[in-house]
């Protein structure tokens, strides 16, 4: 049994950790720390939970403890690397669900970020936990960067064929539409119902801090070409769908190219190829992805759904806990 503590608990994406973790049956603690509401209770932030569980009152994430076995963050970009590096040097897990650890190179930092990182050396210490590809359980590493939720979606659409075929791969080209949620709980004018109701847009348009992610993690798997990826806005809550077209330069028969994501995803929990391309019902709060792949002639086009709040972030943030521990990964994320 463990004790946990979740610094950044009382956004959307701390919720969702406490709703996953207070099911856990090998969690026995929960702390949860959080700097703007401070001092305040969980029923009086999550009226739902009332009944579900305990009202806790949350702590202030400046009084931090160190005697807790694991830690999540959810915290603005740039918060997390504040506290990280004493919990590492401690000896302490811990999961960033933000961006903080999920560059390799520190200078791509002010570029994305907006700010010098202050302990590079933890960037190439750290695990990038996209859970469904890097499957040893009980990593080395005790600092794992969860994945943004754009990334989650793309990479595990295309590392399979990248891997695969990156020789054979003219361009790439990634469009995908998120709810209003991945902006977080805060209240913003340009997501007030009134804006986005029957309403789609595409943001930061060739300036989407996610694109180097993407593209970091495609190289690991020999990715040398060109790459577009463009964010939108649909008018949902929550949700990613991801529609990847990769123009191959030469022509490849659909099979041998299903085959290949058969193989990569045989004993994936959580990836489910689908015959059809996938609609967001089929995996909203759940940490599934659902990914389809077609090809015809020199085009492939690949395209996947998953819960930007759960695949997204928390709940494979607790997988990634279950792989730190050895555990089951599907602990908690099950029905």
């Amino acid at each position: 049994m463990i004790s946990v503590g979740l610094i950044g608990a009382t956004g959307y994406t701390g919720k969702y950790l406490i709703k996953f973790l207070h099911k856990h049956n090998l969690v026995e603690k929960i702390s949860v720390y959080a700097n703007r509401n401070a001092g305040k209770y969980l029923y009086d932030l999550f009226p739902e939970f009332e009944g579900i569980v305990e009202n806790k009152k949350v702590l202030d994430a400046a009084e931090l403890s160190e005697e807790l076995d694991v830690y999540f963050f959810a915290l603005p970009h740039g918060e997390s690397v504040k506290y990280v590096p004493d919990l590492i040097q401690r000896n302490k897990k811990v999961i960033d669900l933000g961006g903080d650890f999920r560059l390799d190179d520190k200078e791509l930092y002010p570029v994305w970020y907006g700010f010098e990182h202050s302990s590079p050396e933890l960037l190439s210490q750290k695990t990038y936990g996209l859970a469904d590809i890097h499957n040893s359980t009980g990593s080395q590493s005790n600092l794992v960067a969860n994945p943004g939720c754009y990334p989650t979606s793309s990479l595990l659409a295309l590392i399979p064929l990248v891997s695969e075929f990156y020789d054979s791969i003219g361009n790439v080209g990634i469009v995908s539409y998120s709810g209003t949620s991945g902006a977080g709980r805060k209240a913003k004018e340009e997501l007030l119902l009134s804006e986005m109701d029957g309403n789609v847009k595409a943001y930061n348009v060739n300036k989407h801090r996610h694109k180097p992610e993407i593209e970091q993690e495609l190289k690991k798997y020999g990715f040398k070409s060109n790459l577009a990826f463009t964010a939108h806005l649909l008018p949902v809550s929550r949700g990613i769908y991801t529609t990847v077209t990769v123009h191959m330069e030469q022509t490849f028969h659909e099979r041998e190219i299903k085959e290949v994501f058969e193989k990569k995803y045989s004993d994936s929990k959580f990836v489910r190829l689908r015959n059809q391309p996938p609609e967001l019902k089929w995996v909203v709060n759940t940490n599934f992805c659902d990914i389809n792949v077609s090809a015809n002639e020199n085009t492939v086009v690949i395209t996947s759904a998953i819960d930007n709040l759960v695949k997204g972030a928390a709940g494979q943030a607790v997988q990634n806990m279950n792989k730190l521990f050895g555990w089951d990964e599907t602990l908690s994320l099950l029905n």
